[in-house]
């Protein structure tokens, strides 16, 4: 008996969507209607390393060294990293898979979350390196629940995921509204501001000679990060050309708001890790340094700046650029493949 060729007989693949958020779930890769997504995934190939690359061995004698505030300081933080990026990598499956509907997307977006569990991973070894003592493990990945300034930044992830979780499809604009702003909060205040806040306590102390393990796998993290910004970003473009009533001038205060949230509870966070100071670190210049990231992630959304302040850290410009321009040039002893071109830095900070 011949199937029905009815267009009923298989209504998520029958009809290509016009759009890129239209429910459905498209499979047809030629014609290719969003190569930027395609080439995406391309250069994450290319920008693959493992955690056994990355060498802490030198970094339990620097710990010995540290002063009780800085000890504080490196445990609050290996503690944000021991859930951070899994809190991500839910987001991604339960949101962003579903809903982004571009087979090439849906390529890249599955190796975000080989990228995420790679994340995991080093995290994970970071701590066993770490915090040696099963207890004070244990502790570290339970910080979601009990120290309050990661707390806050969970549940302001969770907020944004519970928005869009229970969506089976962007029907409507307001359901496409809300869809976008999980994405750019995902983006632009969580992968870019939580993370970026961390990788400056990071390279604070790389800067001081200290933990250079840990500044090495972050360097790489770091290049993660930044292609996954850049490419929610052009999901956002693209949503925008196809649908530019979808971001009016509401989301845009919206989106504002958000980060202004943001901001705030990165700034809890960092009265927790710096206490009342330490040398070329404090809560007054974390301040500055997360409100010009915040700028500029509005910049990229073609919104207005909101705070106007400039990045305190020089050792965030020096040492990142130094680090992260010589990315291309690494081959196996650094990374598993090595990749042809350059990269700029001059948006990110």
């Amino acid at each position: 008996m011949t199937p029905d060729p009815s267009p009923d007989h298989h209504p998520t693949t029958s009809a290509r969507p016009k759009n890129l958020l239209d429910p459905g779930f498209e499979l047809t890769l030629r014609p290719m209607r969003y190569p930027d997504f395609y080439e995406h995934y391309r250069n994450a190939i290319k920008n693959t390393w493992t955690v056994e690359e990355v060498d802490l061995h030198s970094d339990v004698a620097d710990l010995a060294k540290l002063s009780p505030g800085e000890q504080h300081l490196i445990g609050r933080l290996v503690a944000f990293f021991a859930t951070g990026d899994s809190i991500v990598a839910n987001n991604l499956v339960l949101t962003l898979y579903k809903h982004i509907n571009s087979p090439e997307a849906r390529l890249y977006l599955s190796r975000q979350l080989f990228e995420e569990a790679v994340h995991v991973q080093f995290y994970l070894t970071l701590l066993d390196t770490y915090l040696p003592d099963p207890d004070d493990r244990t502790a570290a990945f339970a910080a979601v629940e009990n120290i309050p300034s990661i707390r806050e930044k969970a549940q302001f992830c969770f907020r944004w995921i519970n928005e869009v979780e229970k969506l089976d499809r962007l029907e409507s604009k307001a359901d496409r509204r809300r869809f976008l702003l999980n994405l750019i909060c995902f983006a632009a205040c969580i992968e870019g501001l939580f993370f970026y806040g961390a990788f400056a306590y990071v390279y604070w102390f790389r800067s001081r000679g200290l933990l250079h393990g840990l500044a090495t796998g972050t360097n790489w993290v770091f290049r993660d990060e930044s292609m996954h910004m850049d490419f929610a970003f052009q999901v956002v473009d693209t949503v925008r050309e196809e649908e530019p009533d979808l971001f009016d001038e509401e989301m845009g205060k919206q989106v504002t708001a958000m980060l202004e949230e943001a901001v705030e509870a990165e700034l809890q966070f960092a009265r927790d890790l710096c206490g009342d100071g330490l040398p070329g670190m404090n809560t007054a210049s974390m301040r500055e340094y997360l409100q010009c990231v915040a700028d500029q992630r509005l910049a990229r959304l073609g919104l207005p700046a909101r705070y106007g302040s400039e990045n305190p850290f020089a050792f965030m410009e020096l040492q990142n650029v130094q680090e992260l321009t010589n990315f291309f040039e690494r081959r196996a002893s650094a990374y598993q493949i090595a990749v042809e071109g350059s990269v700029s830095f001059d948006d990110d900070f």
